[in-house]
């Protein structure tokens, strides 16, 4: 079972986080951030992964340190999830259009960090949320579940439809990276033979 339990405590944020790669999209979210919540359900959702978060941070101050942090828990979960990544078809693309917008994202479990972030974001805030925070959570992400993501955003006017698409791909870049190819059963996908 490609499931993992990870919990995360700081001065900041104390974080739990359970995944299961191999289910219906189903999300319990509880991340005291209201609009991550509304993305993570769009990474479940649209990547067929069960996902549970509860967070309590230091919102009174801002949101920053919960976003990164359940950004890097999240990359930490998946890390151990998908194990030594046998069998998986290993990259993963996807397109969403929102109305006027559209976004790509790309991710290669390479077990290199990497991330390219390329969103004009066209206002600097949604409701309370600050647009910057976006980043960071797929910062904290790659450099922790150790991936490679290029994000771009291809076109769009408004500001939630941009991170939403970016979301909703990214949930299905992850859902086609980590396919099991049946015609690779139980070898690492790359030369070197480990990632």
């Amino acid at each position: 079972m490609r499931q993992a339990d990870v919990t995360r405590n700081t001065s900041e944020t104390k974080i739990q986080i359970a995944i299961n790669l191999d289910g219906t999209g189903q999300a319990e979210l509880a991340s005291g951030v209201p609009f991550l919540d509304h993305m993570l359900d769009q990474i479940a959702r649209h990547g067929m992964i069960d996902l549970k978060v509860v967070a309590k941070g230091d919102t009174h101050i801002d949101d920053h340190h919960t976003v990164e942090d359940v950004g890097i828990t999240l990359g930490q979960a998946f890390a151990k999830a998908v194990g030594d990544k046998a069998g998986i078809t290993r990259y993963g693309h996807s397109y969403v259009p929102l109305d006027e917008t559209l976004s790509r994202v790309v991710v290669d479990f390479s077990g290199r960090p990497g991330l390219e972030f390329n969103v004009p974001f066209t206002r600097a805030r949604v409701g309370d949320f600050d647009v910057d925070l976006s980043i960071e959570f797929f910062r904290g992400f790659v450099n922790h579940a150790g991936v490679t993501l290029h994000i771009d955003n291809l076109r769009g006017i408004n500001a939630h439809h941009q991170i939403e698409t970016v979301f909703k791909a990214f949930g299905r870049a992850l859902r086609m990276a980590l396919e099991l190819d049946p015609r690779a059963a139980g070898v690492v996908p790359s030369t070197k033979g480990s990632l």
